[in-house]
């Protein structure tokens, strides 16, 4: 269990969102919300939480960014990196980031840094890039990968290393996550649960939450449209397509429903953050507001926070 928080049913979670709910996958990119424009647009939805995001899409000098966060009441909960961890030839590089990212995230405060798995299969044009599943040796190197980079993390930054199971990622179903929770440290490697990414790959996220409390560090609330999906899946649609047809939708519309996931996470640390992330890119940049606004009510009225 993440040592620093204690259970407590009576307390609602903080609750913030990430760029990923302005439609932003990269550092820079001209189809995305410029920056300004998304802290005051998560201000107005009355988050007080956000994400980093990806690297270099806020500004990565720690006294500007938190300038920018304390004119709008906003705070940070956490950083986001990447990366092939099953390719261990990568993980000097993968390191490097972490730490980079880790140190910006950091100086404002965050204990969290959910670290996103590569993809089989390109985020923007969905091109195959290599096989969806690992062999034996391959498999090892992500699990041991993982376990060093926490192990790094928390030595020289004192944050908690959470793993994300994503779409097209080598641990995306249920089967592959129990795999990767049995085979990585339970002190050292904790889950960021994303409840979409879960349902997109037909898992059952309420009941990851019941059966492992002690290793969910991390929250990502979204949902997803199941007759979106089932659409994705007769035609063997790539993530990226998938995204664009509107498969992740606000969490009271879709899968799981709302309220199972409150139940289920409602045994997790008090203090565990849930960050509303519902995949948008690309996006009108006045489509993402009001989607806020009405999720942000959505989980205050479900009592989630």
């Amino acid at each position: 269990m993440n040592p620093d928080l204690e259970r407590d049913e009576t307390r609602a979670f903080p609750v913030g969102s990430a760029p990923d709910s302005w439609g932003v996958w990269f550092p820079d990119d001209p189809l995305q919300t410029p920056w300004p424009r998304f802290l005051d647009e998560v201000a107005a939805a009355e988050y007080d939480w956000i994400e980093l995001g990806p690297f270099g899409y806020l500004p990565t000098d720690p006294r500007e960014l938190q300038a920018e966060l304390d004119k709008r009441g906003l705070r940070l909960s956490g950083g986001t990196v990447g990366g092939a961890l099953h390719r261990p030839e990568e993980l000097p590089a993968v390191r490097r980031s972490m730490l980079e990212v880790a140190a910006l995230a950091g100086a404002l405060g965050a204990k969290h840094l959910v670290f996103l798995p590569s993809m089989y299969r390109g985020l923007k044009d969905g091109a195959q890039l290599e096989r969806a599943d690992l062999d034996a040796e391959q498999w090892r190197a992500l699990t041991n990968g993982a376990e060093h980079l926490a192990k790094v993390l928390l030595e020289e930054t004192g944050m908690r290393f959470c793993f994300h199971p994503h779409a097209e990622s080598h641990v995306e179903t249920c089967e592959q996550i129990e795999r990767f929770l049995a085979d990585t440290d339970p002190e050292l490697v904790g889950l960021c649960l994303d409840t979409g990414h879960v349902a997109y790959a037909h898992g059952d996220a309420p009941r990851i939450a019941r059966e492992h409390p002690d290793r969910i560090w991390y929250v990502h609330i979204k949902s997803v449209d199941p007759e979106v999906l089932a659409r994705v899946n007769a035609d063997r649609l790539p993530f990226a397509d998938a995204v664009k047809l509107g498969v992740m939708c606000e969490p009271s519309r879709g899968i799981p429903p709302l309220d199972e996931m409150r139940d289920a996470i409602s045994k997790l640390p008090a203090g565990t953050f849930v960050v509303v992330e519902q995949d948008l890119y690309p996006c009108d940049f006045g489509r993402p507001l009001p989607i806020a606004l009405r999720t942000r009510k959505t989980l205050r009225d479900t009592g989630i926070g």
